[in-house]
């Protein structure tokens, strides 16, 4: 019984001793340069993850944005045999801008492709360009218009991304800002749902949105929120001016610090059991109910 309880202790202090080495060697510089050197490590697998999709544009009407928008183009690869429709446009001007085609058969495209539809047709292309805040307010100058700014708060979902950016184009929006982390940033995918709208589309890539909004606030731009516990609705409020609209995340909205920075805040009137709108669907009612706004005061 006596070695027993001997027993017993040894394993309890010997346990205690293994804890208290556990605890050290989680303190000591070399684990803790090891720990951070596994948050950059996977920091960058991200990174380079997204870069994957960043230089490949598929389908049609993305590719025939891309060359009639004068940028560059690496090469463009088409399934071989498929002369017919659009892909007859594609090929005339990329001889006419030089451009490089190689045709190959349908399953070499098929491993190639990163979306299903991809129409027979995948330009690869340089890194999208992201632009400064101030690049988005000289275009804004140069067009000799009030700023007109869409702020995405974490919307993650490319495709509603690409949405939006195609909302913002045909709406006369001058640009938009995105958050660089936890984001959907701008991609192959982003650029089909876009309908190719993104090549026409000044895009700013930010570390902090807040930041980002205070800098627009002292270019002398309100900041409208969009919240479903404001108390005005979109329709009852001035959209006029200089204008940036915060869009936030597919489930969480608008953070609680980027609502308190915004100037005022607006909802959309809902009166079904499912209280809440598609991210891109959001932005379209209220960007457009500026657009008439604007166009009723001139």
């Amino acid at each position: 019984m006596k070695e027993r309880r001997n027993a017993d202790r040894r394993t309890q202090k010997d346990r205690r001793v293994q804890g208290e080495r556990r605890k050290f060697e989680r303190n000591t510089p070399d684990r803790r340069q090891q720990e951070r050197r596994q948050v950059v490590r996977r920091e960058e697998d991200r990174q380079q993850e997204e870069r994957k999709f960043d230089d490949q544009i598929e389908g049609r009407n993305s590719v025939l944005e891309l060359l009639e928008s004068g940028k560059d183009i690496n090469k463009i690869f088409v399934t071989r045999g498929e002369k017919h429709g659009s892909i007859n446009k594609i090929l005339a001007i990329a001889k006419e801008r030089k451009i490089i085609v190689v045709e190959k058969d349908k399953r070499q495209m098929d491993e190639m492709a990163q979306e299903e539809n991809y129409q027979g047709v995948i330009a690869i292309v340089p890194p999208f360009e992201y632009v400064e805040i101030s690049d988005i307010l000289d275009t804004a100058k140069e067009r000799e218009e009030d700023p007109f700014v869409i702020i995405l708060d974490g919307i993650e979902d490319p495709h509603n991304l690409g949405s939006i950016i195609r909302t913002a184009e045909t709406a006369g929006v001058h640009g938009i800002i995105i958050p660089k982390r936890r984001a959907a940033s701008v991609n192959s995918t982003v650029n089909k749902a876009s309908a190719g709208a993104v090549e026409h589309m000044k895009i700013a890539r930010v570390t902090n949105i807040s930041d980002a909004i205070e800098e627009l606030k002292q270019a002398g731009l309100w900041i409208c929120g969009t919240d479903v516990s404001a108390e005005k609705y979109y329709y009852n409020q001035d959209l006029t001016g200089p204008l940036g609209i915060v869009i936030g995340n597919e489930g969480k909205g608008i953070s609680d610090k980027v609502k308190k920075n915004c100037d005022f805040n607006v909802k959309i009137p809902m009166s079904g059991k499912i209280q809440s709108l598609n991210a891109s669907v959001s932005t379209g009612i209220i960007v457009y109910e500026a657009v008439k706004q604007r166009i009723s005061k001139k």
